[in-house]
């Protein structure tokens, strides 16, 4: 019986790695919205007639690390991935290049608001965390 409760054991610590996590910054969903509310952030600096809904942006980010945690992402891998200067880096690149792609132009402040507008207008998840006064 020993021996049956042996190889029990050594079949988990084999199966073990098939169910570790992805590293967080290849997790889709997390990294989806950050790049989204990057992409939220960067728009309401730049349009003056767009403000983020602060409200709607801290209950998804309280929303987006319950989801990590869920996924079995400890709190401190959370605030590390979060605080990480070259993670934060690669995040704000994906979002200029998602806004570079809807047609948002380096200088030119309206059409960050055109898209913007479009974004809330689409629902999208940079949308809703934006309210337009146009």
């Amino acid at each position: 019986m020993s021996k049956f409760i042996a190889a029990a054991v050594l079949a988990l610590c084999v199966a073990t790695p098939a169910l570790a996590l992805e590293p967080l910054n290849q997790e889709k969903h997390i990294n989806d919205s950050l790049i989204a509310g990057q992409a939220g952030d960067i728009l309401r600096k730049t349009c003056p007639s767009i403000s983020a809904k602060m409200f709607t942006v801290l209950g998804k980010l309280n929303a987006l690390e319950d989801y990590a945690r869920e996924k079995g992402y400890s709190e401190d891998e959370v605030k590390a991935f979060l605080k990480d200067k070259t993670e934060k880096k690669r995040i704000k690149a994906a979002a200029k290049d998602y806004l570079k792609a809807a047609g948002a132009v380096e200088g030119d402040v309206e059409s960050y608001c055109k898209v913007g507008r479009d974004e809330i207008a689409k629902g999208t998840l940079a949308g809703s965390l934006l309210r337009s006064y146009k």
